[in-house]
């Protein structure tokens, strides 16, 4: 009896053993690739860009997505040739590689690393002091505390950094822990308004115009599917393509993310879900295709693409630690690739309160800043910008809320994964950036945000 109970376990045991290596070696492989090259690329820029605790970073950023494999990844830094390499059980190997001026880039495979040399870039002036400026404000200091506090340990905050600009003046600001005014932080798709603004930057130069086909090379022929995607339905998400970022561990986006050395390629040969100009759907390949697009632009490659971007946006603003990371093959990542600190961001955000202009300087053409927070379809979104106009309905798909209805109608924002907010209040005169790794973020921006508000209408106006 004993002897066939042990040969039914085995039984079994064998069984398990031949579906997880079939598993393994057909579907599981590209969720394997993903998991290690996320944790490659996301410790790279920790270490590297952010200089903050890897660690830390994987425990709050990586192991809660990963779920049941955590146990099975393992990372390892290596300084001296300014790389991470992770890997899950012991295989599905990945390494980022760091660039000077331009971050870390995640390579496929073992070969040489395009433009590894990098760029140093030109010395970027901070119109800010160098330590931080706390409020004289209680009721201002108070809604700082809230969103740093941790009310559910389950479900925490990692709150990183905020920074109140009110009539262009730095009036409160606060940083966790190992982060200060100088750490650029993952900025997600904060990146897409960034790019939306080189975008703009290019169409006030005459380079590009928004009713314009897209200048996608496998689009020109008249009869690619394609064809009629215009430059202004990529920005505003109506071009056609899929809304790509879905609960899948393996939608288009992680793939483009993780697996594809080309991501502009595999965005442009990606089938069209809907006719141009009829249905909205979030699209991180349109954005891909905007970030080749500057590239294109600018000289074709990753550094003249950086450079571009430093010279033209970030140097005008003071945007003294912002990068934009680029792909293997030397695309902005125009859809999430970005890294800047909560300053930074700030000064984006009042580039947009101030029409445009910095010092006298229009640096986005007249008109944009309005063409950007005006209303895309009947949606919540605009061309790079989240706006705050429904309340109706709810995102497709995500099931989220379009805006945030305790704050003023004419409120814009740039919005990225985890938490990251960049709040405009034309009203106002108010620019508020939160920044974080919060996996199960809330409506926590729109509550601090309101209370700076009323923070505000207590002091007599100047």
């Amino acid at each position: 009896m004993a002897t066939r109970v042990l040969k039914i376990l085995l039984g079994l045991l064998l069984a398990i053993v031949l579906v997880g290596t079939a598993w393994l070696c057909t579907a599981g492989k590209p969720l394997l690739f993903v998991a290690s090259g996320s944790v490659s690329q996301g410790l790279c820029d920790a270490v590297f860009v952010s200089r903050v605790d890897p660690g830390r970073v994987f425990r709050e950023q990586h192991a809660p997505l990963m779920r049941g494999i955590g146990w099975a990844i393992r990372w390892r830094v290596d300084r001296a040739h300014d790389e991470v390499h992770a890997s899950v059980l012991g295989g599905f190997g990945a390494r980022a590689v760091f660039r000077p001026g331009l971050g870390c880039l995640l390579m496929h495979g073992d070969g040489p690393v395009p433009e590894a040399a990098g760029f140093a870039p030109a010395f970027v002036a901070s119109p800010f002091p160098d330590r931080p400026v706390a409020s004289d404000d209680p009721a201002i200091r108070q809604a700082l505390d809230r969103a740093f506090a941790e009310p559910d340990p389950a479900h925490p905050r990692n709150t990183k950094a905020i920074v109140v600009l009110h009539d262009g003046r730095l009036i409160a600001e606060r940083y966790a822990p190992g982060y200060g005014p100088d750490t650029p932080i993952w900025a997600h798709s904060l990146t897409k308004s960034l790019t939306s603004a080189l975008i703009g930057i290019l169409v006030r130069e005459g380079r590009l115009r928004l009713e314009q086909p897209a200048p996608v090379a496998g689009w020109r022929s008249p009869g690619n599917p394609h064809h009629a995607i215009t430059i202004d339905q990529l920005l505003r998400m109506d071009s056609g393509l899929p809304f790509d970022e879905t609960d899948d561990a393996l939608n288009p986006f992680a793939r483009m993310a993780f697996l594809e050395r080309d991501m502009a390629g595999y965005a442009a040969q990606m089938p069209p879900a809907h006719a141009p100009g009829t249905v909205w759907g979030y699209s991180n390949l349109g954005y891909v295709l905007l970030g080749r697009m500057v590239t294109d632009a600018t000289g074709g490659n990753a550094v003249n693409a950086e450079r571009f971007a430093r010279r033209e946006l970030f140097a005008p603003l003071g945007m003294a630690h912002t990068v934009m990371q680029a792909d293997a093959d030397g695309t902005l990542i125009g859809s999430s690739g970005s890294y800047g600190t909560a300053r930074d961001f700030a000064r984006f955000g009042q580039l947009y309160l101030d029409d445009g202009m910095v010092d006298g300087k229009r640096i986005l053409p007249e008109g944009w800043v309005a063409y950007s927070h005006s209303q895309t379809l009947d949606t919540g979104y605009g061309a790079g910008f989240w706006l705050n106009v429904k309340n109706d309905t709810r995102v497709p798909v995500w099931d989220a809320p379009w805006g945030m209805p305790q704050l003023p109608k004419d409120m814009y924002y740039a919005r990225g994964a985890f938490g990251q907010y960049v709040v405009i209040v034309p009203s106002e005169r108010l620019v508020v950036v939160r920044m974080g790794i919060s996996l199960d973020y809330g409506d926590d921006t729109g509550d601090l945000v309101a209370a700076v508000i009323a923070a505000l209408h207590h002091q007599p106006r100047s």
